[in-house]
């Protein structure tokens, strides 16, 4: 089974993306899935794209090429986690 990669970005990289990062962690383990999940601030995805499957992110990123972006306040806030999630596992399944 591919090991799926997903970027996490946010504004500075630190408290936002960590509670992401570990939401995507615990429901892909829920689910029987595997993803390797990073960390990174928003300016800096540019630069962490090799071997990138998707991108979720709290703010606006720019130069991801064709790898798919989910924009979200859901992890934060509550609300939509769960739709998030399943959108997140259908891109990885793709």
């Amino acid at each position: 089974m591919k090991q799926n990669k997903i970027l996490v970005s946010c504004g500075a990289a630190v408290a936002t993306s960590t509670v992401i990062a570990r939401i995507i962690e615990e429901k892909f383990e829920e689910a029987g899935l595997k993803v390797i999940v990073t960390q990174c601030k928003a300016s800096e995805v540019p630069a962490k794209l090799d071997g990138v499957d998707l991108i979720i992110t709290t703010t606006t990123v720019s130069d991801t090429g064709d790898i798919p972006v989910i924009q979200t306040l859901s992890f934060l806030t509550g609300a939509d986690i769960e739709c998030d999630i399943k959108k997140i596992i259908s891109y990885i399944q793709e």
